[in-house]
């Protein structure tokens, strides 16, 4: 299981890098393996603001459907438009080439509040 130390992750199974106010987001490994072949990623959020645990997209698999929460409040300023045509890079790369959101944060002191690599990998049994 990878699990990058200079990440932070949420309960839900979401990753995020941090520059300046800036934050990067997508699903964690754990989180693609477990929704098997990924088939499409849609964000309708892009130039919105919204709250923490707000959903700003959906991912779909080949079985189903699971919604994805915004770990930081902020705007959603972009959206990996390489995802449209090939969703599959969220299985291959999930922490590099299939990050899916760019978040101009609102609220920095939230980042305290995410867990880091041990505190997900213990959530995730591993």
């Amino acid at each position: 299981m990878n699990l990058p130390t200079n990440l932070k992750y949420t309960k839900d199974h979401e990753w995020i890098s941090l520059e300046g106010d800036i934050a990067t987001i997508g699903i964690t490994d754990f989180a693609q393996g477990e929704l098997g072949d990924i088939v499409y990623v849609e964000v309708e959020t892009l130039d919105q603001t919204l709250e923490k645990d707000e959903v700003f997209g959906t991912v779909e698999a080949v079985k189903t459907v699971s919604d994805l929460f915004l770990p930081m409040s902020g705007e959603i300023i972009e959206f990996n438009e390489d995802l449209e045509r090939n969703p599959e890079t969220v299985n291959s790369d999930p922490y590099g080439k299939g990050w899916m959101v760019k978040v101009k944060v609102s609220d920095l002191s939230q980042w305290d509040e995410l867990l880091d690599h041990n505190s997900y990998g213990t959530l995730i049994g591993v």
